[in-house]
């Protein structure tokens, strides 16, 4: 059995720790648990701090509970995430309490006890926090923890490993009553140093930051080396039924499942995948127990309120690899799950229950492939795959040591359609216009590309930037991420010429994200020359990237819409000289004029999918662009008899509207094809030229 045996290191830096205030302290104490997904899940578990402020009404000292506000995540949050209350306020909430079925109305109270007028929300684990007894107080979601609460005789477990140091406590929801259950204990015990709460997680408390954070650490290594111990010895989840397919063989797999699975789940919601395939998961998706164990669904509320009360394992045998049946039978499994997830619906529910929600899977086990997760984006989807992979590290656990307990149905359906957390869903944001989507953009790391790409992340799309240039690939990715976030971006180095790099492409995509939705076809090129001096090679080199690359990109994009079936946008950036011959120029021309003719013929091919083809004709766009960085640039300067440096001003000069044309100008032209603003246009030409006169289309 694969363990965990390297423990959490303490990281308090006391040198560090004495300079900061009480407040920053919590802070910091937090952002060290948090930043080790051993330790908590992201987004999982709070933190919190009772201390001497002044209050601003009367200029005395009061206690202000510090607790970690509503929505926040302990590895990465700063001092505004969290929620200050004033603590006499808190406890006076008891009075108002009508018992366990009223305690959702507690919720409203909460911000009639905010200090110094903080806005920010209290979430529904301050009660839990503001009534134990002690001043600095921990609640965490570490795997080896949770595996013990998970297990059938967790109790028993409790106190095996813990002794007397830590107590234990049934399951009981989130929220008011788990507070008052929290304090009874600790003061009834006031030797504890915390307590499990069965089927959810830890708290540990104590009376400086310090000691709260060197117990959190002791109980959850203490478990982990007590598990490691029993496990030595023993297979994983019964042992392997199926071995691993290497590393290509899994990639392949994956780029076939996902934009078919994508394209049959995302009806109500556009849906953007993630693929792991991390030991971890490998080790049970390979294994004799997964599908008993994947039908007994997840334990803690934060990990099924991410991945759905189970998963679907996919019915694919790496030892005949039957992906084509898989593929042909993903209706049935799908609609099979969907039946299940209605029936659970329907049994669970209350007369105030809201809705039932999309019924399709988040998480899709697939043998000796890996898992792959499904969400409203990359974020989302990628992160209810690491609530999974704590999911299996619990199962693994609890299952080796005693017997696993999932949540029971009805407790599960009561924390997924919990009204309180029907009320957050519908605080979140509109989406934004092309949220959801994905979108490929060739020649990504120029300056067009990057406009493009910048743009349509704006509006919520995920990038995936390719280009032959690899340094520059690599340097406009890093930016990016930066500036955007990880999860909207991925590259890849693609020759446009070369057909193993295309389809390599869009596999890359199908991986990364779940397919394609948007191609951006941008790979440029010029060159300038007489009819006489233009060598075939020069020919070739043209037709090569600009007619035959443009042809190819669309080729493999087109497959993975079709079978997707969500329809998509395809968007060429031709030139005005596809429309109006230049001298010196004819293989350029040439070529050019053939994306726009393609384009065409995808717009006709397309229009029963769904698919839109259109062209945005650029002309002068040297700020920003490869092609007038080297020997292009001078030979137009030559044509004008103009100096390099003029040549920006010559072409502003000569269009109609004395404007110069900026990456950022083609990039709005593009965002208008692939949105629907565009809906209804198909085979058009939309030129960004500043005017020109011989270009106007006919």
């Amino acid at each position: 059995m694969t363990t965990n045996t390297a423990l959490i290191p303490d990281l308090w830096d006391e040198a560090h720790a004495s300079t900061l205030s009480e407040a920053e302290k919590l802070q910091y104490r937090s952002n060290l648990l948090g930043s080790d997904m051993r330790v908590t899940n992201y987004g999982g578990g709070n933190t919190s701090a009772k201390i001497q402020e002044k209050d601003p009404l009367t200029g005395k000292e009061t206690t202000v509970l510090w607790v970690k506000g509503s929505g926040g995540d302990i590895g990465s949050m700063g001092l505004n995430g969290f929620s200050t209350l004033y603590l006499d306020k808190l406890n006076a909430l008891k009075d108002l309490y009508r018992g366990k079925e009223y305690e959702d109305e507690m919720v409203g109270y909460l911000p009639h006890c905010n200090f110094n007028l903080n806005t920010r929300a209290a979430s529904i684990d301050t009660p839990l926090h503001a009534y134990v007894p002690f001043t600095h107080v921990d609640h965490l979601h570490p795997d080896a923890v949770i595996a013990i609460a998970a297990s059938k005789n967790s109790q028993e477990l409790t106190e095996t490993i813990y002794g007397q140091d830590i107590g234990w406590l049934p399951w009981l929801r989130p929220g008011f009553q788990l507070g008052l259950e929290l304090e009874k204990i600790a003061r009834a015990k006031p030797h504890l140093k915390g307590v499990i709460l069965e089927a959810h997680g830890l708290f540990t408390w104590g009376k400086t930051a310090r000691e709260c954070y060197l117990t959190s650490l002791e109980m959850i290594n203490k478990a982990q080396a007590w598990l490691d111990e029993q496990l030595k010895d023993k297979p994983a989840f019964s042992g392997a039924l199926f071995k691993s397919l290497d590393d290509a063989k899994r990639r392949e797999v994956a780029s076939q499942l996902m934009p078919s699975i994508r394209g049959k789940t995302s009806k109500v919601q556009r849906q953007i995948g993630h693929f792991n395939d991390s030991a971890e998961v490998l080790e049970f998706v390979n294994s004799k127990d997964l599908k008993s164990l994947a039908e007994m669904g997840t334990s803690c509320p934060d990990h099924f309120l991410r991945t759905k009360i189970k998963p679907l394992v996919v019915d694919y045998d790496p030892t005949q690899d039957n992906l084509d049946e898989v593929l042909a039978g993903l209706d049935d499994q799908l609609a099979a799950y969907n039946r299940d997830y209605a029936a659970y619906y329907d049994r669970c529910k209350r007369s105030n229950s809201p809705a039932m929600r999309d019924s399709n899977p988040v998480i899709y086990l697939v043998p000796g492939v890996g898992m792959l997760s499904f969400a409203k984006d990359k974020a989302t989807a990628r992160i209810a795959g690491e609530f999974y992979v704590n999911a299996i590290n619990v199962m693994r656990g609890a299952s080796g040591v005693s017997e696993y307990m999932g949540l029971p149905e009805q407790e599960a359906f009561d924390i997924e359609y919990w009204l309180l957390e029907e009320a957050k869903l519908q605080r979140m944001p509109k989406p934004k216009s092309l949220a959801g989507r994905i979108a490929a953009v060739t020649g990504g790391a120029g300056g067009i590309g990057q406009a493009t790409a910048a743009r349509l992340i704006q509006e919520g799309a995920c990038v995936v930037l390719l280009d032959i240039d690899q340094d520059s690939l690599d340097k406009t990715a890093a930016e990016f991420s930066e500036a955007f976030g990880k999860d909207s971006i991925t590259a890849l180095r693609m020759d446009v010429t070369r057909e193993e790099d295309v389809v390599a492409g869009l596999k890359h995509a199908s991986v990364a994200f779940g397919g394609v939705d948007i191609l951006v076809s941008n790979a440029g090129i010029a060159s300038s020359a007489p009819l006489e001096e233009t060598s075939l090679e020069l020919w070739n080199r043209n037709q090569d990237i600009l007619s035959t690359g443009y042809f190819l990109v669309t080729r493999e994009t087109f497959k993975v819409l079709k079978q997707q079936d969500m329809g998509g946008n395809v968007v060429f950036v031709s030139s005005k000289n596809g429309l109006v011959a230049s001298a010196n120029a004819s293989a350029y021309c040439t070529a050019k004029a053939a994306e726009i003719q393609l384009a065409r013929c995808v717009a006709l091919e397309g229009a029963q999918h769904g698919i839109r083809a259109n062209v945005v004709n650029p002309d002068a766009v040297l700020r920003g662009s490869k092609i007038w960085t080297g020997k292009w640039k001078e030979e137009r300067a030559d044509a004008y008899n103009l100096s390099t440096d003029d040549l920006e001003d010559h072409y502003r000069q000569r269009s109609l509207l004395k404007l110069s044309v900026l990456p950022e100008d083609i990039a709005e032209a593009i965002y208008f094809f692939v949105s629907d603003a565009s809906a209804k246009s198909t085979g058009n030409i939309l030129n960004v030229d500043a005017g020109h006169a011989p270009s106007f289309t006919r």
